[in-house]
């Protein structure tokens, strides 16, 4: 009697796509190990999403940070993950057909993602190897089970010995025995198939356990550099918050913004962990005339400043969370360039780009003059009287007032290099941002929150304005493109950080729009024509529509 087709296509079809499955665990795992021996930033994930960052259209990459904000980057990598199951399901629905062309396929797979590997930044031959490594265990392990599952026996053969009968009764009935089992009409060995699963995961979960306390391994210095490292006191102090700086409204956030609450855009799908005690910064380039080299030690031998300063991402949208003030503490960036024999345009220097390096290869461009006219551009060791977070750079970053962090910011810093706008386009100059971008005056309500349901009367609409290193001189409300109204402003905290405001409005019943405007230290009013963030930063007024109910 034949084998109906169909019965016997279903667990052929279950057996390659658990076998794909489990060969590409055993592969990444494999893989990650390779990673945590070497670089993190190597792993196949990694490397993928790392290359999925830099080949994404710019007006996709902005999306993904409207939708995921902050999550983009776990949404990225649970995306990679999701392609990663398919794809092994599929190739292992090739292995029972063809395993030749199943095992090629896991190797080209392997290929991108060295090829992935070679093309971050500051990477080497030997980033490509994790790759290769979790192809190779990947095609050993599916080669390994589908042969295995490809091993069948007679039907009945299962049953302890009643096959040894069946086996007795004539040549004819051996010869069908020995075509079923060509033909796959014979039963594979569900259990001892089961039995290489369960032992495939079990080592693979065991090599990830052992990849997970390799990399913590070899991120323990750097998190026993940073419990070791102890904040210099400021050669100048950052005065206290004035009084009044902070209008402590309901609804409205903390005039200095806690780190953990610090907003973080960033390429980095592996925060880098850097050891403090092996840390080094070089300063060199066109108009340098003393390179330097320094520890950071040496570098907090010189005077060490303190300031509050309010960064902006230029992805933020009009209104959007992408704000942050925080008391800096560093070393004068201006002063250390001078130092190096650098001049400004000017003075007659000749490199008007400062181009700061991470240590994950990310490079981003800012004009010396900016860093050399006095502002307070600092080298950042600490953040709000603590170390700085891994996630915020740690141990060195770069903060500079004024300017958007893609044009400024430069975290895990390692090295700066003088040079020309024309010569050098930095990263994101590469994508479509514009090479200099000064902060925007903008100002963002807080409070109450959009679609708001508010009770009539009393309504204290509250938020924060910013336009670094010019200031804030006034903020304005309006009620359905009505009059203009004055907030009250907190008091200044200098011109680099943002100001709080609140304006008490008496609300009544309906649908009603509320919207905002500020004016900056140099009289420039706020414009209300809206645009998107790329090239250089959002425009526009924030409004926000609220219902107030009906009395009674």
């Amino acid at each position: 009697m034949e084998a109906h087709p169909s019965r016997d296509a279903r667990p052929r079809r279950t057996t390659g796509a658990v076998s794909g499955i489990v060969a590409a665990v055993a592969g990444l795992a494999s893989a990650q190990l390779a990673a945590a021996a070497g670089r993190p930033e190597a792993s196949p994930v990694t490397a993928v999403g790392g290359a999925v960052v830099d080949l994404t259209p710019v007006a996709v990459r902005e999306w993904a940070i409207r939708l995921f904000g902050t999550s983009d980057k776990l949404v990225l990598g649970l995306g990679i993950l999701a392609v990663l199951a398919a794809f092994a399901v599929g190739t292992g629905l090739l292995a029972v057909r063809h395993l030749p062309a199943a095992l090629a396929v896991t190797g080209g797979f392997g290929l991108v993602g060295a090829l992935a590997a070679l093309s971050r930044p500051g990477a080497s031959w030997r980033d490509a190897l994790p790759s290769l490594v979790g192809a190779l265990v990947s095609a050993g392990v599916l080669y390994l089970l589908v042969t295995a599952a490809g091993r069948t026996r007679p039907a009945g053969a299962a049953r302890g010995g009643a096959a040894r009968g069946g086996a007795a009764r004539g040549g004819a009935a051996r010869g069908g025995a020995a075509r079923g089992g060509a033909d796959g009409a014979g039963s594979m060995d569900r259990r001892r198939f089961g039995r290489l699963v369960v032992a495939v995961l079990a080592a693979s979960a065991g090599v990830g356990l052992g990849a997970r306390r390799l990399g913590a391994h070899g991120s323990a210095d750097a998190t026993a550099s940073r419990a070791r490292f102890r904040l210099p006191r400021p050669t100048v102090p950052a005065p206290p918050v004035p009084a009044g700086a902070d209008l402590r409204v309901p609804g409205l956030g903390p005039f200095l913004t806690p780190n953990q609450d610090f907003y973080r855009v960033d390429t980095a799908l592996v925060v880098p962990r850097v050891d403090a005690d092996t840390w080094r910064l070089r300063v060199h380039g066109e108009g340098v005339t003393r390179p330097l080299e320094l520890d950071l030690r040496q570098l907090l031998a010189r005077p060490v400043v303190e300031h509050d300063i309010t960064l902006t991402c230029v992805s933020n949208e009009v209104g959007g969370p992408y704000a942050g003030n925080a008391r800096w503490l560093g070393v004068r960036l201006g002063d250390l360039l001078r130092e190096a024999g650098v001049r400004p345009p000017s003075q007659g220097g000749s490199a008007d780009q400062l181009v700061a390096r991470s240590v994950d290869g990310m490079t981003i461009g800012t004009p010396v003059e900016a860093v050399m006219d006095g502002r307070a551009a600092l080298l950042a060791v600490g953040m709000n009287g603590r170390p700085l977070p891994f996630a915020h750079g740690f141990p060195v970053r770069m903060v500079v007032p004024g300017l958007y962090g893609y044009v400024s910011a430069c975290k895990w810093l390692a090295e700066l290099r003088l040079t020309t706008f024309a010569a050098y386009d930095a990263y994101w100059v590469r994508r479509s941002w514009a090479q200099q971008a000064r902060i925007k005056t903008q100002a963002r309500i807080d409070t109450p929150r959009p679609y708001a349901d508010l009770s009539p009367g009393r309504v204290a609409v509250a938020g924060v304005a910013w336009a670094q290193h010019r200031g804030i001189e006034r903020v304005q409300v309006r009620v359905d493109g009505g009059a203009w109204q004055e907030a009250r402003l907190g008091t200044a905290d200098g011109v680099d950080t943002w100001r709080q405001w609140v304006w008490p409005w008496q609300a009544t019943p309906g649908r009603h729009t509320l919207e905002v405007r500020a004016t900056d230290g140099t009289g420039t009013v706020q414009t209300g024509v809206h645009t998107g963030t790329v090239p250089d930063g959002a425009t526009g007024w924030h409004a926000v529509d609220v219902n107030v109910r009906a009395l009674g």
